[in-house]
């Protein structure tokens, strides 16, 4: 069984997505403001946070961030009452893995989280992809530059997972949102985009200033040897 820490506040929300998430079979724990959050998240850590954007006691933004910096590989989905592209697009810098818009169907909730941590149980390999001076193990979630140790999340770990093995063969978007986000993308989803924004600005260009990363206008992307 799955924990779930979900942070939201409002109490009438967070029951009924209990109820729903409980009989899916995920363990939920509910906080209704930033520091009980806080203090759940230093007692244990969930196998997942489903993460409000408003929060009483601050921004669910601001808790994304400390999220990512203290628990790097921990997949996060986050809501948001506005459903503003603005509040999609920050949430997504910040690294959360997905983002739903409130109201949301508990059903396509439940999808989401599965899918994200079907993503952050890869399938056992030993195997260490190396391309140039990048090092990527799919296993820890981790790259290296350079000789330089990088966490990706875990849509960026399977993001680059997916480039690397098909270096210099270009990949259409739904192929990798389907990979790296375990969903096809809908109707102005930048999800994917901001993702590989992401990850570009972590590993970098190369060291002459290729970018690693290289976008093909409609179509996707390609790692570049």
């Amino acid at each position: 069984m799955s924990e779930l820490l979900l942070i939201d506040d409002d109490q009438e929300l967070c029951e009924l997505l209990s109820s729903w998430l409980s009989q899916e079979g995920f363990q939920v724990r509910a906080c209704h403001d930033g520091a009980s959050a806080r203090q759940a998240l230093a007692d244990a850590a969930p196998a997942a946070v489903v993460l409000d954007v408003m929060l009483p006691d601050g921004s669910g933004l601001e808790l994304l961030k400390q999220l990512r910096n203290d628990h790097p590989d921990l997949p996060v989905v986050m809501l948001s009452a506005r459903g503003e592209p603005l509040d999609r697009i920050l949430g997504l810098e910040l690294g959360a893995d997905d983002y739903l818009a409130k109201p949301c169907d508990p059903r396509e909730l439940t999808a989401r989280l599965r899918a994200v941590l079907r993503r952050s149980h890869p399938v056992a390999s030993s195997t260490q992809l190396e391309l140039g001076d990048l090092t990527f193990s799919p296993m820890r979630g981790v790259v290296s530059v350079d000789e330089k140790e990088l966490t990706l999340t875990v849509s960026e770990s399977r993001l680059l997972e997916a480039l690397m093995r098909q270096p210099g063969e270009p990949l259409d978007k739904q192929e990798l949102a389907q990979l790296a986000l375990g969903r096809k993308l809908t109707l102005y989803d930048r999800s994917l985009d901001m993702h590989v924004s992401n990850l570009r600005k972590k590993i970098g260009p190369h060291a002459d200033g290729r970018p690693r990363i290289v976008a093909l206008r409609s179509r996707g992307y390609y790692y570049a040897l």
